[in-house]
């Protein structure tokens, strides 16, 4: 449903997207993730067509985005950083006007309506005017109008930002719902996103496509994929049996906490051995923990040095 070939945008000498390309199938929530300056709003203009690239091209549905816009527009639905709209209308008209651009009319316009609104849990400012409204729920007005006609490609840019912990919960909630018949492609840098919502994970920086993955193999690359972490009562002693175990690499103490962790040699897998220990040798400890991974240290090892090189 979406496919990019080699999508370039550039500001006179400066490149803000540089050679990317990718596809997304049915069925996939794919987050296109990277530090503040990666591309990423800058691609889902281009996708979304309120960009032109300077070369390459995308798809929607079958449809090239340069070339046919009104279908593509059609199809997908979308989400624009910051959510803008007309700040003096209130919601509803809001939603009933984009409602009569989309073409939608009768029955089916009202049960759109009505789908949205109950969604996305506007009926409480749904006569207020947008300027006055809080930023979470200006989010979810923007969301409201990008699901309104029900598209087949959802392009969502910080669809969250704003949001309390309570309705972030919500719209991942409904992202999940609707992916299943979809594509939907998530503009982020709140790796906490990748793990509620998405299938797929795509990180770019300076521009550059840099990974396409799922996110288990992205936490896969992580240092701490199938370490052990635990709190112990004497941290010291835990520390030096742990350190004699066969198949560990080493055993870190958070200096903060205590917290110990141990971290198995590559391949390996020590959390049975250390249980075993701790066992065997009585030491009384709390949470322990057999960690998947941190996507944030992935994270940051894959975009640090494009980052740098882009300052530079």
């Amino acid at each position: 449903m979406i496919e990019t070939s080699a999508l370039t945008k550039r500001y006179g000498n400066f490149t803000a997207v540089d050679n990317i390309s990718f596809k997304a199938e049915p069925g996939q929530v794919l987050g296109f993730l990277g530090p503040n300056g990666a591309g990423k709003s800058t691609t889902m203009k281009m996708l979304a067509g309120f960009l032109t690239p300077t070369s390459g091209y995308a798809k929607i549905c079958g449809f090239e985005v340069e070339q046919q816009p009104l279908e593509t527009k059609r199809a997908i639905g979308y989400l624009p950083e910051g959510a803008p709209s007309y700040g003096e209308m209130t919601p509803l008209a809001f939603l009933e006007f984009i409602a009569a651009i989309r073409g939608l009319s009768g029955p089916r316009r009202q049960q759109r309506l009505d789908d949205v609104i109950d969604r996305l849990q506007l009926q409480s400012v749904l006569h207020q005017s947008i300027d006055t409204l809080s930023k979470g729920f200006k989010r979810r007005v923007g969301l409201a109008q990008a699901i309104l006609h029900d598209p087949k490609v959802l392009i969502l840019d910080e669809p969250t930002d704003g949001l309390d912990p309570n309705q972030k919960h919500q719209v991942r909630s409904l992202i999940n719902a609707m992916s299943r018949d979809k594509v939907i492609i998530i503009s982020t840098h709140i790796l906490e996103e990748v793990h509620a919502v998405c299938n797929r994970a795509v990180i770019i920086a300076a521009g550059k496509l840099l990974i396409d993955t799922t996110p288990a193999e992205l936490e896969a690359r992580s240092r701490y994929h199938m370490a052990v972490s635990l709190s112990a009562d004497d941290t010291e002693k835990a520390r030096q049996i742990l350190s004699n175990l066969p198949d560990v690499d080493s055993v870190d103490v958070n200096p903060l906490d205590q917290r110990i962790t141990v971290f198995p040699q590559a391949g390996k897998q020590v959390f049975n051995a250390v249980n075993t220990a701790l066992n065997t040798h009585n030491l009384h400890v709390s949470e322990l923990q057999l960690e998947s991974g941190r996507l944030d240290e992935v994270f940051r090892s894959i975009t640090e040095p494009h980052t740098r090189e882009m300052h530079a």
